[in-house]
């Protein structure tokens, strides 16, 4: 004890002294780097728990992906739904990439000096090792740059459901690449970077709602315009082919999520547990809310709707929970369920097909949690870091946070920055999205005959089930019959489908305007028809049925239909 009646906190270096940084940096012997790990111990600069939770934390994100990839594959038709996990986990490994390439040094470079995007000084990672972080001296840069890497793969998985249904897979694995580097890396670098002009401008932006929520809602918005509608003849009947995808992916959601926002404290402290209590409560809060509304059309419980709820409640938290005291956070959440679930209709208004709700769901809930920052933002919740108390608004001079501590000019401030993200990203984005459509072998969009076969079968050549997708609307519509086998060979195979739009496609798409029985197989060659749902399980269907009726007919058994005797 002092003479001051001051704890001393030896030795000097030591994490989490009585005020300001939480280590004396000033001893490192190397500034870039944050010594020489071969003759001294580099850990000594930060706690063992602080690092073991950012880890934690960055695998917790990192479930996030294929937690969009099951999400975004039970809201699509079974025909699509691998389509949509493969585009999610394809675009976060092209991230990883990136991110390593020049991604972070774009991001967080502490030389560039322009506001709006960094330099190279960190190209491949160099000089990434023991110094603190940009983002906050209880972690190293080494583990910032992974944890952050996280954030861009999740970002970039987000917007990959505006491909659903109707887009190719590779154009948007190249337009991803080019998107990260010209649209997520400039707005991560305004708002994190300390020479980012957001930063600078006092913006007040905890985990994203700028880079990742705007960011993602405002990108698939605009990948969906240049990509165009789906074909209003497939969207007859149109449903969630599986809602208990829908719910794991929502539930992986919510679980990477606490690392999203608890982990932006950047250390195991108090304002990471905040930052998890509001995400809990503004979920909540969202979740009861647009369930209630959908009740009050249906008069029915709804699954999807609560899922709706839940993530619009988890993007609304992700710019306020380090900001915000438990109170606002119901606020937020009930605001949030009401603008989203209102908001899945401006798609109708504007004529875009935003397939997944991306813009509804994240962009405008990252506009609402951003301005509630300004509306409900108090400086103690930011001071439960251990970091920044005592820190002040570098525009208006007051502490961090909004009107409840005086600082009404933050509105504008928050204002400002939502206008700036929004139409950075919508603008570069489309514009990255007709350069990429334009380079011969990279069109976005997949072919007439390609939407209807589905993307699985197009793009991937894989499927998620076991069983074509037509077959469900086959075996609905089909007369029972006494001998259950195979298909029915009086049955012309462009009539399999239960959707009348589907089978003049067929019609349409064949050289031969004349039907066939289930014997004339699918592709353009022979006669056979070229857009055929089930192509891959014709020819197997074809022999089995011939040697079952050759089986028949050497039992001594009549063949009865023309149908048969041809076959055999």
């Amino acid at each position: 004890m002092s003479d001051s009646g001051i704890a001393d906190y030896l030795p000097t270096y030591a994490s989490y002294n009585w005020t300001g940084s939480p280590a004396d940096y000033t001893l490192a012997t190397n500034a870039q780097t944050g010594g020489d790990s071969r003759v001294e111990n580099l850990n000594k600069w930060y706690q063992s728990g602080d690092t073991a939770y950012i880890i934690i934390s960055s695998c917790l994100v990192l479930i996030m992906v294929p937690g969009l990839g099951f999400l975004y594959s039970g809201l699509a038709r079974r025909k699509s739904a691998l389509s949509m996990m493969w585009a999610c986990m394809a675009a976060g490994s092209i991230i990883n990439f990136q991110w390593y390439f020049w991604g972070y040094s774009l991001t967080f470079s502490p030389t560039g000096q322009s506001g709006f995007i960094g330099d190279l000084v960190h190209f491949g990672l160099k000089r990434v090792l023991g110094n603190p972080s940009p983002g906050s001296p209880l972690v190293s840069s080494l583990l910032y740059s992974f944890y952050q890497m996280q954030f861009c793969c999740v970002t970039a998985a987000i917007v990959a459901g505006a491909v659903a249904e109707r887009g190719r897979l590779m154009p948007f694995l190249v337009w991803t690449f080019l998107w990260a580097t010209l649209v997520y890396n400039p707005i991560a670098c305004w708002a994190w970077n300390a020479n980012g002009w957001a930063f600078k401008y006092g913006v007040m932006d905890y985990a994203g709602g700028g880079p990742v929520e705007i960011g993602s809602g405002m990108s698939a918005l605009a990948y969906s315009m240049v990509l165009g509608k789906r074909q209003e003849k497939m969207m007859l009947n149109f449903r969630p082919h599986n809602v208990s995808f829908i719910l794991l992916g929502t539930v992986l959601l919510w679980f990477g999520w606490l690392g999203f926002n608890g982990g932006s404290a950047f250390g195991a402290n108090l304002r990471a547990v905040m930052a998890c209590w509001n995400s809990n409560l503004t979920a909540t809060m969202a979740a009861i809310t647009w369930t209630l509304l959908d009740f009050r059309l249906a008069r029915k419980w709804t699954m999807v709707g609560w899922c709706s709820g839940t993530i619009s409640g988890l993007v609304a938290a992700t710019p306020a929970s380090g900001y915000v005291d438990t109170w606002g956070s119901i606020v937020l959440g009930i605001v949030t369920g009401v603008a989203c679930n209102f908001g899945t209709k401006i798609k109708y208004w504007i004529r875009i097909d935003d397939s997944m709700d991306v813009f509804a769901e994240h962009g405008l809930a990252g506009m609402i949690g951003l301005m509630f920052n300004a509306l409900f933002g108090v400086d103690y919740i930011v001071g439960l870091d251990g970091v920044n108390t005592g820190s002040s608004n570098p525009t208006t001079g007051t502490g961090i946070g909004g009107w409840p501590i005086g600082n009404y000019r933050q509105f504008y401030i928050q204002l400002a920055y939502i206008l700036a993200c929004t139409g950075y990203a919508f603008v570069m984005s489309a514009i990255l999205a007709y350069i990429v459509n334009y380079i011969p072998g990279l069109h976005l969009r997949a072919s007439e005959e390609a939407e209807l076969l589905g993307m699985d079968d197009d793009q991937l050549g894989e499927f998620a089930y076991d069983y074509v997708e037509v077959r469900r609307d086959y075996l609905a519509w089909t007369p029972q019959r006494t001998e259950q086998y195979g298909a029915d060979p009086d049955l012309p195979q462009e009539d399999r489908h239960g959707i009348g739009e589907h089978s003049k496609m067929i019609k349409e798409g064949s050289n031969d305007a004349a039907s066939s029985g289930s014997g004339s197989g699918s592709g353009t060659h022979n006669g056979r028809f070229p857009a055929q749902g089930d192509r891959h399980a014709v020819a197997l269907e074809d022999q089995e049925k011939t040697k079952h009726l050759a089986d028949r007919e050497s039992h001594g058994e009549t063949l009865t239909t023309p149908a048969e005797k041809k076959s055999a």
